[in-house]
């Protein structure tokens, strides 16, 4: 069966991503094939995806085929036209194409499979009886790829071409320097921040740019790939990266490579019998790995970039696109990709002072809907007309009404924090926090003894809303930070006050009848309800202001509006849909039903069928997981608290607020195993696992106390591990 429409149909239907290639779309993408095949299956290294996306989290790659063209698209995170500007002047461009034009493969049969234990990549290529395979990685430990070439049955003939696209925009320069092919791109003319990337090029076992591979003689192709932001003389830097590379020097690359991606499955697993679910969590985690490392420059709103008109500027979108696929990075325990979430939102505070100064009249800090790394602002001076109208821009400012972006921002923030409790990491980001807590206490009314909130849209352009329930979680998440902050960094404790009393005195979440049931409403007044989106839970989650220690009439609330919303396959947030669910108690046969479902509803590569928004829903599953087997919102540890208990499940290693690593075992109903890592020596509070019994603390080994409950808690020292055991 041919494949070539797979990999590449994703792309054009994601607004025209690949649009340097025509594509003839003869079939429908199916949905991923389970290639698991063997159990118990504890890591990723039994199963395979086809239609791959490779990188090492600052430089990527994509592959393709069309005709007799096998491309490889190569792109990387600080590579952008940095202007603040909108309407396509700025945003992520794509750093250039590796076209390998094989003699007699037009319209050849074209597969690739990809291995997610380390991304290793092969393509088949297929033409009666004969067949080329391509091997391609991208290193993690360095900006080097690797793509091997072998014609196993017969010569063929290659041609290789290192190009980039047109754009008048771009300078371009090209040459051949000692066999070594190289590429500059730079924008440099009209813009607010110069950038440039070099590539270089260079065949091994064979030379030119048209080679005759032979059976049993394969062509290895070395390509390198630097920036202005990483290395002062970007060619030079990559010319002498291939100049230094051999078969020795790739096999020690290779070992590496595979000893990062070993180091990083170890971080924490997940053991679930529904394998489609246990693959998607994987895969979830594989897709940040490969995009999200650089400290600086978090992905852009698709991850990879494949030309230079990427839809929505390729931006960090602020009303949750951006946020969404670091959810669940936390709780993984993948610090190291959730990171560089932040650095933007840093970057831009300034510009967020004018906004909240000249547009709301506040202090603290006011974002638009649409922001680059540096400060830049993608959507800034957005053209009038269409969706976009005259009051949707403020300043020069898109804004579409809301006020909610900044303290968007504070989510992944939030969770950070919660989960390591690093005095470093508090000070880093306490400056936004504290600007988000300041803009809030200026734009709030107080009136009847509650704080309002007056003329936050809480949908892009729905107008003047009162009191929208996104804003009014966004507001008890920063506040309940800051008093978190402030209290363990000591700064600004005189401020607490103010906020304790707006926690108080907030206006409560408003309900309304829906299908004779008390359901949320979008706002008290102003935009009711919207069918297509989950705007209307975000209040739980991200928000984090409902959770099951919440009034059960609250609680109720939430699941009727999860019940009556159904928004399980959403365009717009199934990725807090899920976990919403979990965590206000909604049945969770139901979830697990919706969520497998949800799994397989994608291309091959783990992207959401039907789903324009890049790489927001890349941890859906992953985060969806890691609360049904281990929540601790709230300070309060649930180990399988929302879990069938009729089904064996594990999990090493889920990160929980307080700074614990939680390792526990299920099966025939039973919870085992239950071992908790203390890094930062604070109090620990877990529901009890064991239902009417007693449990045994045992530290470090050694036997201690018997506590006693239906939720125990108990101190804990730096580094201190703590199993416990029924009673």
């Amino acid at each position: 069966m041919k494949k070539i429409s797979l990999f590449l149909f994703f792309f054009v239907f994601w607004g025209g991503l690949f649009a340097q290639t025509k594509v003839n779309i003869s079939e429908t993408p199916v949905p991923f094939k389970n290639y698991w095949t063997k159990a118990p299956q504890r890591t990723p290294s039994d199963f395979s995806v086809d239609a791959p996306l490779m990188g090492n989290g600052d430089l990527t790659m994509s592959v393709g085929f069309q005709d007799n063209r096998l491309r490889f698209y190569l792109s990387k995170n600080d590579f952008w036209r940095l202007k603040s500007q909108a309407d396509g002047l700025s945003g992520p461009r794509v750093v250039g194409f590796v076209d390998l034009k094989i003699d007699g493969f037009t319209n050849a049969d074209f597969t690739a499979v990809q291995l997610i234990k380390n991304g290793i990549t092969t393509c088949r290529l297929k033409k009666g009886e004969q067949c080329v395979k391509s091997r391609s990685w991208v290193s993690a430990t360095g900006n080097i790829i690797f793509i091997e070439v072998d014609s196993p049955d017969k010569q063929v003939g290659i041609s290789i071409n290192l190009t980039a696209p047109q754009n008048r925009q771009a300078l371009l320069k090209t040459g051949n320097t000692d066999d070594i092919f190289w590429l500059t791109r730079a924008f440099t003319d009209s813009v607010d921040i110069p950038t440039e990337v070099a590539v270089a090029l260079k065949t091994y076992n064979y030379k030119g740019e048209t080679i005759t591979v032979q059976p049993g003689k394969k062509l290895l192709i070395a390509i390198a790939v630097e920036s202005r932001f990483k290395n002062a003389d970007p060619l030079g830097y990559v010319q002498k990266r291939l100049t230094a590379i051999n078969s020795s020097s790739e096999a020690a690359l290779f070992i590496e490579h595979n000893q990062w991606w070993q180091n990083y499955w170890n971080r924490s697993s997940v053991t679930i019998e529904d394998t489609v679910l246990m693959k998607s969590w994987y895969q979830g985690l594989y897709t940040m790995a490969a995009c999200s490392r650089d400290p600086k420059f978090p992905p852009g709103l698709f991850g990879w970039t494949s030309n230079d008109t990427p839809s929505w500027n390729g931006d960090y979108h602020l009303n949750y696109n951006f946020q969404a696929p670091f959810y669940g990075l936390c709780a993984a325990n993948r610090l190291e990709q959730v990171e560089p979430h932040d650095q933007p939102l840093l970057d831009f505070m300034s510009r967020g002072e004018f906004y909240g100064k000249n547009a709301t009249k506040t202090r603290g800090i006011l974002y638009p809907v649409g922001i680059g790394p540096l400060g830049i602002e993608v959507t800034r001076n957005f053209a009038v007309g269409g969706y976009q109208k005259n009051n949707d821009i403020e300043f020069e400012g898109l804004f579409y009404g809301q006020r909610s972006n900044a303290a968007y921002g504070l989510i992944n923030m939030a969770q950070h924090w919660r989960c390591i409790y690093d005095p470093e990491y508090g000070k880093k980001i306490y400056p936004y926090a504290l600007a988000v807590a300041s803009f809030w206490e200026d734009y709030l009314k107080f009136e009847n003894g509650r704080y309002v909130i007056y003329g936050d849209a809480i949908h892009e352009g729905s107008g003047k809303d009162k009191n929208p329930v996104l804003s009014l979680g966004l507001i008890r998440n920063s506040l309940d930070l800051m008093i978190d902050l402030s209290t363990s960094l000591n700064i600004d404790q005189n401020r607490q006050a103010k906020w304790r009393d707006i926690l108080a005195k907030l206006s409560e979440f408003p309900v309304q009848q829906r299908n004779g049931r008390d359901v949320f409403r979008y706002t008290e007044e102003g935009l009711s309800w919207v069918d297509g989106n989950g705007l209307g839970i975000q209040q739980i989650y991200p928000c984090n202001a409902i959770t099951p220690d919440s009034k059960p009439e609250l609680l109720a609330v939430a699941r009727n509006t999860i019940d009556v919303m159904q928004r399980w396959h959403d365009q717009n947030t199934s990725n807090s849909f899920f976990t919403a669910a979990i965590r206000v108690g909604f049945n969770s046969s139901v979830v697990l039903k919706e969520l497998h479902k949800y799994a397989l509803h994608t291309f091959p590569n783990g992207f959401q069928l039907d789903n324009p928004h890049g790489i927001e829903n890349s941890c859906t599953v992953t985060n969806a997981i890691n609360e049904m087997f281990c929540m601790s919102v709230g300070n309060v540890i649930r180990i399988f608290s929302h879990f069938p208990n009729n089904q064996k499940a594990s999990f090493k290693n889920i990160r929980t607020w307080g700074a614990f690593l939680v390792s526990a075992d299920l099966s025939n109903g039973t919870v085992s195993k239950v071992s908790i890592l203390s890094e930062k020596g604070k109090l620990c509070t877990i529901v009890n696992p064991w239902t009417g019994k007693s449990i045994m603390v045992m530290r470090n080994g050694k036997q201690g106390e018997i506590i006693s409950g239906d939720r125990i808690t108990f101190k804990t020292s730096v580094n201190e591990r703590i199993e416990l055991e029924s009673k």
